[in-house]
C-alpha cells in the first residue's frame, strides 16, 4: 500500500453551484454526484484503504474537493491557502479533521500573500513537485518549500500554463513512471522519469490514484473505474476528492 488512510467529504446539494473555470460541461446533477462519490469511497475501501467520511459543508460548493485546502504527508500536514477567497473558510474545517491524525506541531499553514492548492503538489519518493499555476503562486511555493525542508523533503517548482493544477496534467504512478499529457510531455523537470504519454483527447485519465493495490482511473479508462462525470463538470478529478496518507 502506498497509503493507508483517506479523508473525504460528502458533497452537499450546493455542489451544483461549484466553481467551473475550465470544464464548461454544464451543471452537476446532485443525486448522480452523490452516488458517484459513494462509489468512489467504496472503491477506495475495496482497495484496502481506511476512509474517513466528513459531513457535507453546504456553504461551500467545492468543499468535497478536500485535496485543495490541504497537503498531507507521512510526517506533516499543510493547510493551504486556496486562490479563490470563497474557499478560504474551508481551511478551518479541514484542520479540525486533520488534528485527529497529526499533532499540532506537525500541522502548518500557508498564509497570504501566498496561495497554494493541493492539486498543485505532487509527491515523488519524498520530493515534492509544486505547480506554479493560476491557483498556486511563488510565495505559496516558497512557504511550502520551507515547511517541507524541516522534514528533509526537497521541493521543486514547475510552471503550469495550460491546466488548472499540476496534477491535472501529470500523475506519478511509482517505480519511476509518470503519466503526462500536454505541456508536460518531455518537460525538463521530468527528464529522469519514464514518461507514459496520454493523448490530448484522453487527458482526463491522467488524474488517477495508485493505491499500491491497484490504480483507480475515471470511468471509460482501464484498470479500476470510478464514474466522475458530475465532478468533471466543476473542474474536479479523482485525486481532488480525497486526502491520502499514512500518518505516523
Amino acid at each position: 500500500m502506498l497509503f493507508s488512510n483517506a479523508l473525504v467529504r460528502t458533497p452537499g446539494h450546493s455542489v451544483i453551484d461549484g466553481i467551473d473555470d475550465y470544464a464548461n460541461l454544464g451543471q452537476p446533477d446532485y443525486p448522480t454526484a452523490l452516488a458517484q462519490h459513494q462509489a468512489y469511497v467504496a472503491l477506495l475501501k475495496d482497495r484496502g484503504v481506511t476512509v474517513t467520511v466528513l459531513d457535507p459543508l453546504e456553504a461551500f460548493p467545492n468543499s468535497c474537493f478536500v485535496e485543495d485546502p490541504a497537503v498531507v504527508a507521512a510526517d506533516f500536514a499543510v493547510i493551504t491557502n486556496p486562490a479563490r477567497a470563497s474557499r478560504t473558510p474551508e481551511r478551518g474545517f479541514i484542520r479540525l479533521a486533520l488534528e485527529h491524525f497529526y499533532s499540532q506541531d506537525h500541522i502548518f499553514e500557508i498564509t497570504a500573500p501566498g496561495h497554494l492548492e493541493g492539486g498543485d503538489v505532487m509527491e515523488v519518493d519524498g520530493t515534492y513537485y509544486v505547480g506554479l499555476s493560476a491557483r498556486t503562486n511563488r510565495e505559496g511555493f516558497e512557504q511550502f518549500k520551507a515547511i517541507a525542508a524541516q522534514f528533509n523533503h526537497p521541493a521543486l517548482a514547475v510552471p503550469v500554463h495550460d491546466f488548472l493544477h499540476l496534477k491535472t496534467g501529470t500523475t506519478y504512478l511509482g517505480d519511476g513512471k509518470l503519466l503526462v499529457t500536454g505541456e508536460f510531455v518531455n518537460h525538463p523537470a521530468f527528464a529522469n522519469f519514464t514518461q507514459l504519454v496520454v493523448p490530448a483527447e484522453e487527458a482526463y485519465a491522467v488524474n488517477c490514484i495508485n493505491t499500491g493495490n491497484g490504480v483507480i482511473m475515471p470511468a471509460g479508462f482501464p484498470v479500476f473505474e470510478a464514474a466522475m462525470s458530475e465532478f468533471e463538470k466543476i473542474d474536479g478529478g479523482l485525486t481532488c476528492l480525497s486526502l491520502r496518507f499514512t500518518a505516523h
